[in-house]
Formats: structure tokens, C-alpha cells, sequence
């Protein structure tokens, strides 16, 4: 289905609900620069670190793309567990897992404060950016506690600039990606309005120094288009 969410005038913040769920994949393919891209790289490495009895969580999974790519060239017997919590993410990924026979847990849980198990792979794609920045270091650090040694994180941000004038014409850029993918001027605006104070992002530097301090000995970018960014961090 089209994402034509932002056609009409936005009566609330952003959330994951319903209507954006319905939508939801279209929306990335089409907001996310290079997303495929990006993806296969989050795969690429998941499925290298992956081995027999491993144990992959994907945070905030929507609905599941990702874990059931992952899925479906795994050549060993591995747990992938996905977690979001919004149940109309969940709704869609259940049926998705459902119709391609995939075992796949995917839960309703809060990521901040679920128990996890120990991990070889974490992956975050466009979550820790709507983590409120007070407790975004929390999370990390406990990610970094349920990683194996030499575990990874795969993390993808909608990164800033502290530039000011790199900043805005970063924006712009993006922006002009969004056009050519057939998004009007008037959705572009009323999207920016509901994710104001909703989506809050860290610079290159920042996530990378957040992740340092955080029990990772090494963290860089792997993949970058203007202001968004695939990062990997090795316990």
C-alpha cells in the first residue's frame, strides 16, 4: 500500500500506529535513502557473525523485513528475535512471518526494559533516534552488557551535522531525494511537524563516542548517504 499519510493535515505527533503500520514499508523505501542498500549490509555482517546457537535481536523490527531477509539465508540454526512496541508493527509482522513459514519470534515489549539473553548480534535501524537522549546511553550500555566478546551492533541514524550551514543543505539534499520519490512539498512539511521532538538524532561523532563509552571497543560507518548512516560497534 502507498504512504499517503501525510496528504491531509496531521492532527498528532508521529507514532507507529495503525495507519503508518499499513504503509510502513513503502514509507521506508521511499524516506530512506539507499535503504536496501543498507539493508544488505546489516545482513551481510549479521549473517557472518551468526553460528549455530546464536542469537540475533532486532530492535524495534516493524514488521520484520529485515530479520526475515536474514531468515531466509541462514545456513545454521540460530534464535532471531524481534521486538517492538507497537502492536500494529507487530500485527503486520506476525502475518508476514506466518506466510512465509519463517520462526521468528517477534514480541510486544519495551527495549529499554526487556531481560535479554546473551547475544552474538543486536540491530537497531532507525530506533535509537526516538529513544529520548536522557536514557538512549542506558540502552546502549545494556546491549553492550548482553553482547558475546567481539559480539556486534548494527545500527542505522538519521544523523546532524553541527555545521549549521552543512546542516540545512543536508536537509535540503534529503528533501530532494523525497521529491524524486514522488513526496509533495506539503507532505514533506507535515511529516517534519509531526516528528518535531519525536525524532531526535545524533551527529556521526556523537553516536560513535556514545557507543565508545558505552562498552564497545570499536564502532564506525559503513554505509553513509547525506545525513543517514549505517554504523557497526564490536563489543
Amino acid at each position: 500500500m502507498n504512504d499517503k499519510i501525510f496528504t491531509k493535515p496531521i492532527k498528532k505527533q508521529f507514532e507507529f500506529d495503525e495507519e503508518v503500520a499499513a504503509v510502513f514499508d513503502d514509507m521506508l523505501q521511499r524516506s530512506v535513502p539507499f535503504y536496501r542498500e543498507s539493508q544488505k549490509i546489516t545482513e551481510f555482517f549479521a549473517l557472518k557473525q551468526l553460528e549455530n546457537g546464536g542469537v540475533l535481536y532486532d530492535l524495534g523490527c516493524s514488521t520484520a523485513s529485515l530479520l526475515l531477509n536474514i531468515h531466509r539465508k541462514l545456513k545454521c540454526e540460530a534464535t532471531l528475535i524481534g521486538l517492538d512496541n507497537s502492536e500494529a508493527m507487530l500485527k503486520q509482522a506476525k502475518k508476514k512471518c506466518e506466510a512465509y513459514g519463517a520462526k521468528i519470534e517477534v514480541k510486544n515489549a519495551d527495549i529499554l526494559e526487556y531481560e535479554y539473553a546473551i547475544a552474538d548480534v543486536f540491530v537497531s535501524n532507525y530506533t535509537l533516534q526516538f529513544i529520548r537522549p536522557l536514557v538512549r546511553e542506558e540502552l546502549i550500555k545494556k546491549i553492550s552488557n548482553s553482547l558475546k566478546k567481539d559480539g556486534l551492533f548494527i545500527f542505522s541514524e538519521k544523523v546532524i551535522s553541527h555545521h549549521s550551514k552543512l546542516n540545512k543543505d543536508l536537509i535540503e539534499c534529503y528533501y530532494d531525494f523525497k521529491k524524486e520519490q514522488g513526496y509533495s512539498e506539503y507532505e514533506i512539511m507535515q511529516k517534519r511537524e509531526a516528528l518535531e521532538n519525536v525524532l531526535v538524532p545524533y551527529s556521526e561523532e556523537e553516536n560513535i563516542k556514545m557507543a565508545k563509552s558505552c562498552g564497545f571497543s570499536h564502532c564506525e560507518v559503513v554505509f553513509r548517504w547525506a545525513n543517514f548512516a549505517t554504523f557497526i560497534a564490536v563489543k
